[in-house]
């Protein structure tokens, strides 16, 4: 099994990676036309207009975590799931130019907040909307994630292919960790074939299937991003 360990949360280093994905999706978003951002994404019911729409109300969210952990002052990610729903539906249908500028302006917003976080304060335990509690550096790397991971649903050029190496074997990690805690978690071995990492899912044995590829397409299939990497593996559950 991978022994993998997430290193100490670097500050400096993890907005950086936040930059650069953020960077990448913006280009990405600026490249689309209005009939672009109307046309469908990877994400059933959803056009692009609502994934973007769901990324700027993600920074804002991730903004107002960083905010309770540095002044201790409880301000929600979100009101509640079906606000943020809300907020998704009634934005979605925007045009490109507005979207953009939104998802502009909310990137800098919680880089903003994100530079203001005394070097204690990341470690401050503040609570999702789902209701987890976690150190607010959690906010960082699921930023990332949610950049990244969303960037592929827009179905406009970016590919898992084109995550960056090191998210990938992070979030492979974690997410068969989630997944073997799951009780409905089919047995599969997974051994990625670029990095030699090993996962077990449900009650994996010698002679439950094997899901050999490279990380990314482990983690784009775990993920509902991408097909079983060989026929007959049975199908995970929905994660994220």
């Amino acid at each position: 099994m991978d022994g993998h360990r997430d290193p100490p949360f670097d500050p400096t280093a993890e907005l950086a990676r936040i930059r650069a994905a953020t960077d990448r999706l913006l280009r990405t978003a600026a490249r689309l036309t209005d009939a672009d951002v109307r046309a469908p994404s990877l994400l059933p019911g959803w056009s692009r207009g609502h994934v973007l729409t769901h990324l700027a109300r993600n920074a804002d969210g991730g903004r107002r975590l960083l905010s309770w952990a540095r002044t201790g002052v409880r301000t929600p990610e979100y009101p509640g799931l079906a606000q943020r729903d809300a907020e998704i539906e009634a934005g979605a249908g925007r045009g490109a130019a507005e979207l953009l500028a939104d998802l502009r302006a909310s990137a800098a917003a919680f880089e903003a907040e994100y530079r203001r976080m005394p070097a204690g304060a990341w470690q401050h335990t503040v609570r999702w909307t789902r209701g987890q509690e976690r150190p607010a550096f959690r906010a960082a790397d699921a930023r990332r994630c949610e950049v990244l991971v969303h960037h592929v649903d827009l179905d406009a050029g970016f590919t898992p292919a084109q995550w960056p190496p090191d998210f990938t074997h992070a979030m492979l990690a974690r997410v068969a960790a989630a997944l073997a805690a799951r009780p409905d978690a089919p047995a599969v071995r997974l051994r990625a074939t670029d990095t030699g990492a090993a996962h077990d899912l449900g009650a994996a044995n010698s002679r439950a299937p094997l899901a050999r590829a490279p990380q990314h397409v482990l983690l784009a299939w775990l993920m509902g991003r991408a097909p079983a990497p060989a026929p007959g593996l049975p199908e995970p559950p929905f994660l994220y």
